[in-house]
């Protein structure tokens, strides 16, 4: 699986029998094959463009502090958010990786600053907030893309594990919003996003703690959003469904888990990161300025859709003969 035109193909058998049914039949035989499964990537994060070419410099002016901005979902919106016009600041842990993204999103600004930030810490985002304002003088946009992920059976998390998570996923997210806000307030203006996730609404597999961190993502941006709307910060959330990046790519690409959650999204591919992009530029502009506390989508239809039908495009002679058989 490559770029916006690769594809794997998968055949898949699914058998299972239908209830006694009042017309007589006992049982019925199902028997749904799955012919040509089109795994589709997102583009790579490299890609970069105009999301909005009739407004190119939406956000001219602003500035944009992208926690967690060096790579994957997040870098992808620091450059989104760069091409719309707004002086971005992406950090993260690492020093190396801070000073990679701003090199190459941040390479058509005068002004820059490669600052490293531990979400874990208060003392570390305080800094971080310092060095920004010393820098540009301002902050517009703040968006929370830092976190960690842990697949593992819940018995045998530990509370060191399980604290960690909590700690950078949900803490993280309410220390930078507690850092930053007092400045967006006291300007009367600003966007704060924050990424959640698909388990923030269902339970993903062998990833609780995960789960629930996002969960309190939520929460927690309605609860904020509520709270500061009347002073003018707008706080939203955005919730991806599957992008493949560099850093899942192996992860991903030729797995059951994949296969899975492309049978259960309705668009049958993965999410394309300019797709994302568009949300978010939207959430950090003028034109989300009577929107907060809310979350926006972006997931192919998985959360909306329950039985999607014959998903694959070709005819299912096996399944249509078993539903006809079973209306008798």
């Amino acid at each position: 699986m490559g770029g916006g035109n690769s594809a794997g193909r998968a055949t898949i058998r699914l058998a299972g029998s239908l209830p006694p049914h009042r017309g007589g039949i006992r049982r019925a035989r199902l028997r749904l094959a799955v012919r040509g499964l089109l795994v589709t990537a997102g583009t790579p994060p490299a890609a970069r463009g105009a999301v909005f070419p009739d407004r190119p410099d939406v956000l001219r002016g602003r500035v944009a502090v992208v926690i967690g901005g060096t790579s994957g979902i997040g870098r992808a919106i620091a450059a989104g958010l760069a091409d719309a016009g707004a002086e971005v600041v992406p950090t993260s842990r690492r020093d190396e990786a801070v000073r990679a993204a701003v090199q190459e999103v941040c390479a058509s600004q005068t002004r820059r600053l490669s600052q490293a930030v531990d979400v874990a810490s208060r003392d570390s985002i305080d800094r971080l907030r310092d060095g920004v304002l010393a820098t540009f003088g301002r902050v517009d946009i703040l968006v929370n893309a830092a976190g960690i992920h842990l697949r593992q059976e819940s018995l045998s998390v530990s509370l060191a594990q399980w604290n960690e998570v909590l700690a950078i996923n949900l803490s993280g997210t309410f220390l930078a919003c507690q850092s930053f806000a007092p400045h967006l307030l006291d300007r009367g203006w600003g966007r704060i996003i924050n990424i959640a996730s698909l388990g923030s609404y269902v339970g993903l597999y062998e990833a609780t703690a995960y789960s629930v961190s996002k969960a309190g993502v939520l929460a927690l941006t309605r609860c904020l959003g509520a709270e500061w709307a009347a002073r003018g910060v707008c706080v939203n959330a955005l919730v991806p469904g599957v992008f493949v990046t560099p850093i899942n790519r192996r992860l991903l690409e030729g797995t059951p888990r994949l296969q899975e959650i492309l049978l259960r999204t309705p668009m049958r591919r993965t999410g394309r990161l300019s797709e994302l992009v568009g949300a978010a530029l939207f959430l950090a502009s003028e034109s989300a300025s009577f929107m907060t506390g809310q979350t926006i989508v972006v997931d192919g239809g998985f959360l909306a859709a329950g039985i999607t039908g014959n998903p694959y495009g070709a005819p299912d002679n096996d399944a249509r003969a078993a539903d006809e058989e079973a209306r008798e």
